[in-house]
């Protein structure tokens, strides 16, 4: 039960943190408008740091999901 509620609550986190990057333009960012910011240089330490959290959300997210898989298998 407890891993349930984990994979809900990393789900609705992942979904936040994607939807809180910026586009790079090319894709749907576009078609919203995503497209008319430029970027000056490279990324900010803001947007890294977004990426490092994402990641790691991500991983927690499929590592929850293999032990719900091997926890359903077992049971």
């Amino acid at each position: 039960m407890g891993f349930s509620i984990a994979l809900i609550i990393l789900s609705l986190l992942l979904l936040l943190l994607v939807l809180m990057h910026k586009g790079k333009g090319g894709g749907l960012s576009d078609m919203f408008g995503g497209g008319m910011q430029s970027s000056v240089g490279g990324s900010s330490v803001a947007e890294r740091n977004l990426d490092r959290i994402t990641v790691v959300v991500g991983l927690l997210w499929f590592a929850c999901i293999v032990v719900l898989g091997l926890v359903m298998k077992y049971n």
